[in-house]
């Protein structure tokens, strides 16, 4: 009978199968070399700083688009400061599903600046 169909193809799915799931590991592995693609030859500069923070945050957001993650909303932050010895600290809070939502980061230092990106996967339901 043809009625009988899957639930992926005629009902609505409200869980992504495990293939499909924002995993840490691999989008940590994405970000890095993303990172080091647009980071690896620049030096910090407070007039150019800006640009470059939209630049890394627009080539990051590409790359996990890239990855065909359905229905995942991403939220990308970039963070971009001078090499100085000096610390800083991030602080990121929000209610999610923790079986199907979450985040993964990395840092890119050099001896001029260091950045941190964060990319938040949020499925959409």
């Amino acid at each position: 009978m043809e009625r009988a169909q899957s639930a992926e193809s005629t009902g609505y799915v409200i869980r992504p199968n495990f293939q499909k799931k924002f995993r840490p590991s691999v989008i940590q592995g994405c970000l890095h070399e993303v990172l080091v693609e647009q980071l690896s030859d620049k030096e910090y500069d407070s007039k150019t700083v800006h640009q470059l923070t939209t630049t890394v945050a627009d080539a990051v957001r590409a790359r996990m688009k890239s990855q065909e993650l359905d229905r995942y909303k991403f939220i990308v932050q970039v963070v971009i400061g001078e090499q100085r010895g000096e610390g800083t600290k991030m602080c990121a809070r929000c209610y999610w599903d923790a079986d199907t939502d979450n985040f993964a980061h990395d840092l890119f230092i050099n001896s001029s600046l260091f950045c941190v990106a964060t990319v938040f996967g949020v499925f959409h339901y």
